[in-house]
């Protein structure tokens, strides 16, 4: 069943659905957005649900009050957690990990527009995205040994040194420290950094670029760049020749032809 984009209405976040993207805004400013197990469980369902959104051809996240997301809620979750047997822990270190699965397998780019506090699962929730754009007051820290926690959660050792390199990532995971825009512009983790008063502006642009673009074909790009991880270097060219043998039977292809012959700027329709 298709996702209706336009009718959902979340309960722990913002959120709002305009020009073929998606914005979702972490909204507790006061606590600098901390995540709680009911915001963590919407969040994992409604990147599932993208899935089967075709009107959705691009994804914001980001938060309110200049903080993207200080991690999990120490009062809401991390007391439950020192209370809990271990089944009951194993089952939330799933749920946790099931929201970056969600992000990784939805078909649309997502844009993280990164300000201020950026911790924990919140450095999570922006590793998880494709591309990340942040401010000079951005600070990153995926602190979980700082709490007696092993830097491995929400698959942070696999993704994080595939973004900035293992060496990089070990600094990183080992010391709990936080990382400035600039230094995390350098290593690669920022794609860009832009002032505070532009970064809603500029996240938005981009995203509305992408969704403009041949979208079918922008899916098919994350798949590969999610899949060919695991792949040998053989594997991975005959994994993207199918997918462009794919690509190639859109009609965004046809159009972006017919545009060129033209000397015309095509106009994708995501099919």
């Amino acid at each position: 069943m298709e996702f209706d984009a336009a009718a959902y209405r979340p309960s722990h976040f913002a959120y709002a659905f305009a020009d073929r993207v998606a914005t979702i805004t972490l909204n507790r400013p006061e606590r600098k957005n901390p995540l709680t197990f009911e915001s963590y469980a919407e969040l994992r369902d409604l990147f599932r649900a993208l899935v089967y959104a075709p009107a959705v051809k691009a994804v914001v996240v980001t938060g309110a009050g200049g903080n993207f997301c200080s991690g999990g809620d120490v009062h809401e979750i991390i007391g439950p957690l020192t209370r809990m047997d271990m089944p009951e822990l194993l089952a939330f270190t799933r749920m946790t990990g099931d929201l970056v699965k969600a992000m990784r397998k939805c078909p649309q780019p997502i844009v993280a527009a990164i300000d201020g506090v950026c911790a924990g699962a919140g450095a999570i929730m922006a590793m998880a995205s494709d591309i990340r754009f942040a401010t000079p007051a951005a600070r990153t820290a995926f602190l979980f040994t700082r709490v007696g926690l092993a830097g491995a959660d929400m698959g942070a050792c696999a993704i994080l040194p595939r973004i900035i390199g293992q060496g990089r990532a070990a600094d990183l995971l080992f010391s709990g420290r936080s990382f400035s825009a600039e230094e995390g512009e350098r290593w690669g983790f920022f794609n860009r950094v832009v002032a505070a008063d532009a970064l809603q502006g500029e996240a938005a642009a981009y995203a509305a670029m992408l969704a403009q673009g041949p979208t079918f074909a922008h899916g098919m790009t994350k798949n590969q760049l999610e899949m060919e991880w695991a792949l040998p270097v053989e594997t991975a060219i005959e994994a993207e020749a199918q997918a462009q043998a794919i690509c190639m039977q859109t009609r965004d292809f046809e159009r972006a032809y017919h545009a060129f012959v033209a000397k015309q700027k095509p106009v994708f329709e995501g099919n």
